[in-house]
């Protein structure tokens, strides 16, 4: 305890709800039952006090003016922000009533459920709103918006979504961040980083963008958007035709080595220059620093996975270490995630049994064509977790979707997000201060427990309670309605073909707060045994169950239809590549609605390289107009050599209620990456105009 102002001040601890990926411990300061300040939790064994501005913020989302507080009916047209408050149980019946309707009349399949990241944790966030909506019948979406693509392909390679414990970085000598902004999206994966470099190691970041991980870094290696593939390639060419490879490893844990020769000769530096923009020579120096230089890291990052190849790209680069066999060595491998340490019992959580029949699915990168194109249409939405407004592909659509009168659309929300704005109804939810949850990470290795250190504000209550609530009024009777938190989780963790979970439960999580998975050895060091979770076995560079599913078996780079090399007809009218990046004081569309994080950005703006500006008279601080076929915005041009020419960037997904006609997804296309269904925001095409 201390003493603040004459007022009893306590630290609270708890676990940040945002897997960006680094799950941090928190602290919350509470006084006369508000939160005051936040920072980091200096006893978490893996984040270790430092903690991002953007959750700092937190109490301007717990108290700011855009904070739900109440339920809300909508009195105006969609869109308009003109909402009455309501009492929970009108909103309950309401709701209810209207899916009982639509059910009765459409089938439960014309209501679609839609959730994703807004709160990660194991109860709070997907389980309890799919029993629901499993119980209910209504159609489903693929968790696909984020990860899925490259993920997959680290598993066609690896076998699972498993890479090196992140606690081993500070013993290597490289470490390659290659498409990934680790200062402003992965704070404890530089924080390792820089603890390598003071050690001696040395720092290379891999990415199209000038970031500010590019400008902390002792080398960086710029290249065009959704080419990374050939840059392995080109990579692994090198240090095969130079006998750097680690022969005795590859003979003992890959297989398909020789089958990749013939491939690797087509990748020469001087053609992979061709595709890349990276100089041949500079790409043999990274080859011979990445396999001279022991132990190497490599971070494996979203950037490359979000093209229309994005899945392929990934599965080339994590094919790096074994060439160099540096998997079970402290400060090798490579780490795309390690959400699969933490594999669950999903069928206990989600509960498919409830359904009586296979329910509808949709891939949630395409919502804006299932709302306006589908025949027949979805008459219902709830939407919790998520701001699909802002964050999905093809943002007009999405919207002209959502504003469909004879939508009826729910919203389940901690603020007043654009997405909501469009609610026929509006629920208040709790944050992760208000309500209790079970985290795993998809970056460090321990599972942790975050029990709420406030009351909830307002009226707001948390998915686990509306959702027993609204099975309530719906009539279901299943016992698992009346499953606590506590319950969900331990049905969670109860998943025997999971070893690391052993010893992991509910009991020593409320007990311990943080609890390290169990892992052999100290400190971890992934697949140091040379057995892999892969059907062979072994790493695989030639893949037969890639094969079987009707993919190149080998690694590969193949251009994307709107890419440098792609459509060329399409080149034409569209010249420039533009990728969406993230930036500093935004995670995703998160933290939009606080003034401080607003005016840390400044504004919404486009940076292009200084030839490409001259050719079109655009000058720094100019208006412009960015567009394509499926839709245009007006940004603020920065003159800059933070991109290549060719291609051109924007930092941020910025709401539209603050910067209306900014919506970058409003160009970013809803096709489907080449493997698990991924999203390809970045295989983009644009023109730029000054407007």
């Amino acid at each position: 305890m201390s003493q603040a102002a004459g007022a009893a001040r306590e630290a609270r601890k708890l676990i940040c709800p945002h897997d960006c990926p680094d799950r941090c411990g928190l602290v919350a300061e509470v006084e006369n039952g508000r939160v005051v300040a936040v920072r980091g939790d200096a006893n978490h064994p893996a984040t270790r006090g430092s903690i991002c501005r953007k959750v700092m913020e937190y109490p301007t989302r717990l108290y700011g003016s855009e904070r739900l507080l109440h339920p809300l009916k909508r009195v105006g047209p969609k869109g308009s922000g003109q909402f009455q408050r309501i009492s929970w149980e009108e909103a309950l019946s309401t709701i209810a009533g209207r899916f009982g309707e639509i059910s009765d009349r459409y089938g439960p399949e014309a209501i679609l459920r839609y959730c994703y990241g807004g709160t990660m944790g194991i109860v709070q966030r997907w389980p309890v709103g799919w029993r629901f909506f499993n119980r209910l019948g209504a159609a489903t979406h693929t968790r696909t918006i984020c990860s899925s693509a490259g993920q997959q392909g680290f598993a066609y390679t690896i076998g699972a979504i498993r890479g090196a414990d992140p606690e081993t970085i500070t013993d290597s000598q490289l470490v390659i961040l290659w498409g990934i902004n680790a200062v402003s999206t992965n704070l404890h994966m530089m924080s390792l980083a820089q603890e390598a470099r003071r050690k001696g190691a040395e720092i290379v970041v891999i990415d199209v963008h000038r970031n500010l991980t590019a400008r902390a870094a002792d080398h960086f290696v710029q290249l065009y958007p959704g080419t990374d593939a050939a840059l392995a390639l080109g990579m692994m060419h090198v240090i095969v035709k130079e006998g750097l490879h680690d022969a005795a490893y590859v003979a003992a844990n890959t297989v398909g080595f020789e089958r990749l020769l013939p491939r690797l000769e087509e990748y020469s530096p001087e053609r992979v220059e061709g595709i890349t923009g990276v100089p041949a020579e500079r790409v043999r120096w990274l080859a011979r620093r990445y396999a001279t230089t022991k132990p190497a890291f490599i971070a494996l990052g979203n950037g490359p996975q979000h093209h229309e190849k994005g899945g392929m790209a990934l599965r080339t680069m994590s094919l790096l270490p074994a060439l160099l066999g540096s998997w079970g060595v402290p400060g090798g491998g490579a780490l795309r995630s390690n959400g699969g340490y933490f594999s669950l019992n999903e069928r206990a959580l989600d509960r498919p049994d409830l359904a009586t029949g296979l329910l509808p699915s949709i891939n949630m990168a395409q919502l804006g064509s299932h709302l306006t194109d589908r025949n027949p249409p979805f008459r219902a939405m709830y939407v919790w977790s998520c701001n699909p407004a802002v964050i999905v592909p093809e943002q007009a659509k999405v919207v002209a979707g959502l504003s469909r009168e004879e939508l009826f659309l729910v919203v389940h929300e901690q603020v007043m997000t654009d997405t909501a704005l469009y609610a026929d109804i509006v629920l208040p939810a709790t944050t992760c201060f208000e309500h209790a949850d079970y985290y795993t990470s998809s970056f460090h290795l321990y599972a942790s427990y975050s029990e709420p250190v406030i009351p909830p504000v307002g009226e707001s209550r948390s998915n686990h309670e509306v959702f027993r609530l609204l099975a309530e009024e719906m009539g279901f009777k299943d016992p698992c309605f009346q499953d606590s938190v506590d319950d969900i989780a331990v049905a969670g963790l109860d998943n025997p073909a999971n070893p690391f979970l052993e010893g992991v439960t509910v009991e020593r999580l409320k007990r311990e707060r943080v609890v390290r998975l169990k892992l052999q050895g100290t400190p971890f060091l992934a697949y140091k045994d040379g057995v892999f979770p892969s059907p062979s076995g072994k790493i695989e560079f030639y893949s037969s169950r890639m094969e079987k599913e009707g993919l190149d078996p080998l690694p590969t780079y193949e251009p994307a239809i709107e890419g440098r090399e792609g459509d060329q007809e399409l080149r034409g009218r569209y010249p420039l590549q533009m990728v969406a990046v993230p930036n500093h004081h935004f995670l995703n569309s998160s933290f939009c609605e606080i003034p401080l994080m607003r005016e840390k950005e400044a504004e919404p703006n486009l940076q292009i390289h200084p030839r490409d500006a001259a050719e079109r008279g655009i000058g720094d601080g100019d208006p412009v107009r960015v567009w394509n076929d499926r839709g245009e915005c007006r940004l603020m041009a920065r003159v800059v050599d933070s991109v290549l020419p060719g291609v051109v960037a924007s930092q941020g997904l910025w709401w539209q209620k603050y910067a209306a006609g900014s919506a970058v997804n409003c160009l970013t296309p809803s096709r489907i990456a080449d493997m698990a269904g991924g999203a390809c925001f970045f295989s983009n095409l644009v023109q730029v105009e000054r407007a």
